[in-house]
């Protein structure tokens, strides 16, 4: 397998890379398999009621998470979901071991959107009142960053009223806009089933069992819609004809495949564009089945996942941090950035 740097912002979309937060060790630790449960087998302020502060990414401003977090920094909660029993387990505490292996100082929490308000332990509620008590009254307290790779608006919607209904002050991190990162990945969970080329670049004669690619989305529209530039960029990637579609939503998996046998396409593959939680198993193997396709895996702890979470966070952080060397972290306003 060629080493990552013939991967790595291939596309030429600027803010791909992210300056200081180089690529993995090795190609073992870039291309992590997701955990256990996915299929593998081919086919707001502390004292009042404000809304939960949205901080999305965004071009050049794209920052990964400081080498040194300062004292008290806000903790990093994991927000899950759809996670069922073990949707704390697999990918996502293969993505949480990774943080906190390469962030010791970062106070990092998994959480269940817990969307029925059960008196959860690991649901997002009292995760959130958690990391509010352990810190100063008024200090920013979390950093919440759904786990999701596009749009999830239930999701949101969720960790903002959880965020309002604890007073906790804390704020949302998104890991959007992030086309070329996921291109990257999604190219090596295919090559990694033989369904896609594993060198683009050398052109290797590796028989690869398909000629087409569907990304499959959760979400709704607005999923499909940012998949659409993914898919773009993977096609520019493997020189394929690649659609987006949707598990929940149109345009449906087999309207996908339609438009691809409309395009002479006979050997279709299904690439999950999801983490791994987020969607049902079940129900990506099905989609696969139904239009005869190969499937990968989920893009579970890619190496890349694990990037993007962080300079979700990061981001967050640097627009919390007032301006000057000593400065503490504190909420924004005024002078602050």
């Amino acid at each position: 397998m060629p080493p990552h740097s013939q991967f790595s912002n291939a596309s030429g979309v600027q803010g791909a890379d992210f300056p200081g937060y180089g690529q993995p060790d090795n190609e073992t630790l870039a291309r992590r398999q997701p955990g256990p449960g996915f299929p593998s087998r081919q086919p707001g302020s502390p004292s009042g009621r404000t809304q939960a502060r949205l901080v999305a990414p965004g071009g050049r401003h794209r920052r990964p998470m400081p080498a040194s977090l300062p004292e008290g920094a806000p903790a990093l909660i994991l927000a899950v979901p759809d996670a069922g029993n073990d949707g704390l387990a697999g990918a996502t505490a293969e993505i949480a071991t990774v943080l906190r292996v390469d962030n010791p100082a970062l106070d990092l929490r998994t959480a269940r959107i817990d969307h029925g308000g059960r008196g959860d332990p690991a649901g997002i509620r009292a995760v959130l009142a958690d990391a509010a008590a352990r810190r100063p009254a008024g200090a920013p307290s979390a950093v919440v960053v759904p786990q999701v790779v596009t749009p999830h608006p239930a999701s949101v919607r969720a960790v903002r009223e959880a965020i309002t209904a604890s007073g906790a002050n804390a704020h949302i991190g998104e890991v959007f806009n992030t086309n070329a990162l996921l291109a990257e990945a999604l190219h090596h969970r295919l090559a990694d089933a033989g369904l896609a080329r594993a060198d683009r670049v050398r052109m290797f004669s590796i028989t690869t069992s398909a000629d087409g690619i569907i990304l499959a989305t959760v979400g709704g529209e607005e999923a499909v819609g940012t998949a659409s530039v993914t898919a773009f960029l993977l096609a520019a990637r493997l020189a394929l004809p690649v659609m987006a579609a949707s598990l929940d939503a149109k345009p449906s998996i087999a309207d996908a495949a339609a438009q691809l046998r409309g395009m002479g396409v006979t050997r279709i593959a299904l690439a999950p564009c999801v983490i791994g939680p987020e969607a049902d198993p079940a129900a990506i193997e099905e989609a696969a089945m139904t239009v005869g396709a190969k499937c990968c895996a989920p893009l579970g702890a890619h190496g890349n996942v694990v990037k993007l979470i962080s300079a979700a966070y990061g981001q967050v952080l640097n627009q919390l941090k007032p301006e000057g060397p000593d400065a503490q972290v504190s909420p924004p306003g005024g002078r602050h950035r």
